[in-house]
């Protein structure tokens, strides 16, 4: 297993696995607020069968080459993630996606994992799209793009039924030579 440092030595990025199912499923309980209103994700992991489905179904995209999963860990507890939600390397389009614990959030930690996975879809694996889709309401996720220097393509109104609400998304990218551009300097 690897780790990557955010930064400091309390915070890492590494692989969110299926054997970490329980760890899993206590931090979507802590997150579940934060998350819930935005995304199905906590909703997918209530117990520890169906965190452990949520894993298993990121380990067979990872081994299928269509998506990847990752875990925010601040203090040694897991804390958030980011994920490849959409990974299409013949095409040459990827979307990332990201959450995080409310006793996590300010310190950068899922602007830093983010750029980890831009950059290794762009540098390593020749990824030319990289989308980040967020609710038009989800401000905290619309402030990471803009951080990470995405451009924003536009909003698809009303595109996203959740909860009995339609959302209106917004479609964010960056695009290879861009985000080339930006690491050079």
């Amino acid at each position: 297993m690897f780790a990557i440092s955010l930064g400091d030595d309390t915070a890492e990025l590494r692989p969110l696995e299926v054997w970490q199912a329980a760890e899993f499923l206590a931090h979507m309980d802590r997150a579940r607020d934060v998350v819930d209103p935005w995304i199905p994700f906590a909703s997918f992991a209530t117990d520890l069968e169906s965190a452990t489905a949520l894993l298993q179904r990121y380990a067979e995209k990872q081994a299928a080459d269509t998506g990847r999963l990752y875990g925010i860990w601040l203090d040694g507890a897991l804390v958030g993630g980011v994920l490849f939600r959409v990974f299409d390397a013949k095409s040459g389009n990827c979307e990332i996606g990201v959450w995080l614990e409310s006793a996590a959030q300010g310190r950068g930690l899922v602007t830093r994992a983010a750029e980890h996975l831009i950059g290794w879809a762009v540098h390593e694996r020749g990824m030319h799209r990289v989308e980040w889709v967020a609710s038009a309401a989800n401000s905290r996720s619309i402030a990471v793009a803009k951080r990470l220097g995405m451009t924003r393509d536009g909003v698809l109104r009303e595109s996203y039924h959740y909860r009995g609400v339609r959302h209106d998304s917004e479609i964010w990218s960056v695009l290879a030579p861009e985000w080339r551009a930006r690491t050079e300097r």
